[in-house]
């Protein structure tokens, strides 16, 4: 009895608390394991979430783990069960989302510091961290144990797995953790059942020893003896039942678990069932909806709706040789959904008399001459007002290749989060060895679209040049993911073409916080652009928003018509870590305010999960009337086409509620093409043919011209060090200035002065009558002073 209770801890509560842990003990865990840390004093608030039932092998608590940078330690809910550590924001999202989980069988627990664990597996690491030592501990334990176990359970049952399908691990451990939760409760039931035997024996002995006994002063110690073997007997006993009851209410609760996973099961296939039947429904309309369309005859079209807006498909039929040219696009999200159906030009030229609602007649209109519609984007420079134009000048083709120096971005953009970027001190390992106002000037690489444009007596085919425009300028955008350099005040850059292609631009930087540039284009064969742009950029912490602020006009000389629209978001991705890329989205409205058409166009973000196109560009050109005559498809950096509506119809509903439009058009037709980028572009900052000329050297220029910027110019010749020394005292140079400025506006104003501030050399500002707002316009006189040479009034800023 001395030596059992010694043992023991002392009596029958050592007992008790011996054998209470023999199931635990027997599958390798700790009494441990069945309780939470939030319950009692680990990683959770005062008053946590209740412990888990006596012998559940669940381990649940309160954790920081390492997300990204930016957000350093977040506090996350963990759950350690069946060997996978799984891990939710809240205790809430337990019951439908999991944010990750980490298979311990497979796994390397490592421990930084006092209260660091890391825990890897393959390609996926967690870096977690506890209150204080002692909770890490805990989770060590728990962890280590809960290891052994799953590495134990996967041993004994690797003879299964084999008739597996082939399947991800979070599948079958979903699976068969609850079949070896049970398989363990089941062990443990054999534990106890050997001690009941081992005791049952012992007891039979002492009962045997008490029957043989002759001296009644060894009775008092035989009878002890017995006692303890029956306690023992019932304690085992005990822990028999529990461990049943444990096991029964596991099997419950699993059962329970699986008649809510086949519910659910059961929902999903309803509604699956529904979305095809939904989808039939709407194939079915389509099919009718062509087949019941003037000019087609019946059943000789096959129609399948695209699952996504936007995308493009050819519907493959036996009957007809126009399915083979039949394409369909989604709408727009703002915009009414359509689809259009590329029909067969003859087959409507026999019965284009029958139309109804078709845009602008009959489809004998779309033989346009090949020098307005073709499908190349080479221009036709020796045409009508081009005979007089001078061959092309000879410029560069190259510049030095870009250094490879190293930087480390965080440690600059860490503390930029939030900033306009312009007011960001930057070296130019950033930048690229153009200016804001040369970049600006880029939008006019593809000009002969306009020159195609002046050519056009409608003015909705008009449109679709403009709208190919606007979209052509974003080309350029897609590899440049260098900052240009920030114009200085004054700053001018001219781009004098007008021998050559038969333009001229100039762009003047008239206004520095915010920065704001004025630019002006004049083309003598027809046409005038002009803009005043302000950048507005924001650095997120993960990806950088360019927001150009401000309209674009354009006017052709001849007709009078005047358009305007506004250009899209652009963003920077991958900021601190990966690749970066930039992509374009938003929407674009282009508006002739003389005979009220419209363009809408939609710029697709680009999404990992879409099957779209990447780069997607979708809209319709319509009349005053709001009638559709064309409709718009492409990407922003390749191409962009026109389809010719000759009718429009509705069809069925999408499944947001909105009313689809059938369109029946005639074969698209390119508009614009990018350029190929030049040879060994990578290494040129992946600048285009025109970009390479931008910065060229070029005599009889103003002294405030982009390409006599020194910083900029020793960028270019890759002395990027003391392109930074250069940058940074023309920064300086213009703060001066600009604190000149200040104190004479000071003056002023205690003098009772008034001081009109900055006032731009070529540009002024002047309500714009057609959209009310305050713009910088040319004034003029700057081509005049060129051809002088007198640059007296140009400021001194470099």
């Amino acid at each position: 009895m001395g030596k059992a209770a010694a043992l023991c801890g002392g009596g029958t509560r050592g007992l008790v608390s011996l054998l209470s842990a023999v199931p635990c003990l027997a599958c390798h865990e700790l009494p441990a394991m069945s309780a939470e840390p939030g319950g009692r004093g680990g990683g959770g608030p005062a008053g946590g979430p209740p412990a888990a039932p006596p012998g559940s092998d669940t381990y649940k608590g309160w954790l920081f783990k390492w997300t990204n940078y930016l957000k350093g330690y977040q506090r996350r809910w963990f759950v350690l069960s069946n060997g996978l550590l799984s891990y939710y924001r809240t205790q809430a999202e337990m019951a439908h989302t999991c944010r990750g989980t980490i298979n311990l069988s497979t796994a390397h627990i490592d421990t930084e510091d006092s209260c660091n664990i890391v825990l890897s597996n393959g390609g996926r690491t967690y870096h977690l961290k506890a209150n204080s030592e002692v909770e890490r501990q805990r989770w060590v334990t728990a962890l280590e144990l809960a290891k052994a176990k799953a590495i134990r359970m996967r041993n004994n049952q690797s003879d299964d797995s084999g008739d597996e399908e082939p399947a991800s691990q979070s599948d079958k451990s979903e699976l068969h953790g609850p079949l070896k939760t049970l398989s363990s409760k089941l062990e443990d039931l054999s534990t106890c059942n050997e001690l009941i035997a081992k005791h049952g024996a012992a007891l039979q002995r002492s009962l045997s020893e008490l029957e043989n006994l002759r001296l009644p002063a060894d009775s008092g110690e035989k009878i002890k003896a017995v006692n303890e073997r029956a306690t023992l007997f019932r304690i085992t006993s005990n822990a028999m039942i529990n461990a049943c009851r444990d096991f029964l209410d596991l099997a419950e609760s699993h059962s329970r678990k699986w008649q809510r996973l086949l519910q659910h099961e059961r929902e999903q296939r309803i509604r699956l069932e529904e979305t095809i039947e939904q989808l039939a429904k709407q194939h079915n309309s389509l099919e009718r909806a062509c087949r019941g369309a003037p000019g087609l005859a019946a059943g000789t079209a096959s129609i399948s709706s695209t699952a996504k807006a936007g995308s493009v498909q050819s519907a493959k039929g036996e009957a007809s040789d126009e399915d083979e040219e039949t394409e369909y696009f989604d709408a727009m999200e703002d915009a009414p959904a359509f689809i259009t159906v590329t029909a067969d030009p003859k087959h409507h030229r026999r019965s284009g008399s029958n139309l109804s609602g078709a845009s602008e007649g009959h489809p004998e209109d779309w033989n346009l001459e090949d020098s307005v519609f073709e499908s190349s984007n080479q221009s036709s420079y020796n045409e009508s007002t081009g005979k007089d134009l001078l061959p092309r000048k000879r410029r560069r083709t190259r510049i030095p290749d870009k250094p490879n120096y190293s930087l480390n971005l965080w440690s600059i953009m860490k503390n930029c989060i939030g900033k306009e970027l312009s007011k960001i001190p930057m070296p130019v390992n950033f930048n690229e060895p153009l200016s804001m106002l040369q970049r600006l000037t880029e939008d006019l690489e593809y000009h002969e679209l306009l020159d195609k444009a002046v050519k056009c007596e409608s003015s909705t085919e008009q449109m679709c040049f403009v709208a190919a425009f606007s979209v052509s300028s974003y080309s350029t955008t897609v590899h440049r993911t260098a900052k240009p350099f920030n114009p200085l005040l004054g700053e001018t850059f001219e781009l004098d073409r007008l021998e050559e292609l038969g333009f001229r631009s100039l762009c003047e930087q008239v206004s520095h916080h915010p920065p704001a540039a004025a630019h002006h284009v004049y083309s003598r064969r027809g046409w005038t652009l002009w803009q005043e742009i302000t950048i507005a950029s924001k650095f997120r912490g993960k990806y950088l928003s360019i927001m150009p602020l401000g309209a674009i006009h354009l006017e052709f000389h001849s007709s009078g018509n005047h358009y305007v629209w506004r250009k899209v978001t652009s963003t920077v991705h991958n900021i601190i870590v990966g690749k970066l890329w930039i992509d374009q989205s938003g929407e674009i409205e282009i508006v002739n305010h003389k005979s009220k058409d419209k363009c809408q166009l939609k710029f697709t973000p680009y999404s990992y999960f879409s099957r779209d196109v990447p780069r997607k560009v979708t809209g319709v050109v319509s009349d005053a009337d709001g009638k559709a005559h064309y409709v718009m498809s492409g990407t922003w950096d390749e191409k962009m086409e026109c389809s010719k509506i000759l009718h429009s119809s509705h069809g069925s509903t999408s499944t947001e509620g909105k009313q689809k439009t059938v369109y029946q058009t005639l074969s698209p037709k390119v508009l614009w093409r990018k350029y190929p980028l030049p040879e060994n572009a990578e290494n040129m900052y992946f600048f285009s043919e025109l970009a390479l000329t931008l910065n060229e050297p070029e005599e009889r220029v103003a002294p405030t011209d982009s390409r006599l910027r020194p910083d900029q110019r020793l960028m270019e010749s890759g002395r990027w060090d003391e392109a930074n020394v250069e940058k940074q005292r023309l920064e300086e140079k213009q703060r001066a200035v600009r604190r000149r400025r200040e104190a004479e506006a000071v003056e002023a104003l205690e003098e009772g002065k008034d001081y009109e501030g900055y006032i731009p050399l070529w540009f002024e500002r002047k309500v714009d009558a057609v959209t009310g707002e305050l713009i910088c316009v040319y004034k003029g006189g700057y081509w005049e002073a060129k051809d002088k040479q007198d640059w007296s009034v140009c400021p001194d800023i470099f």
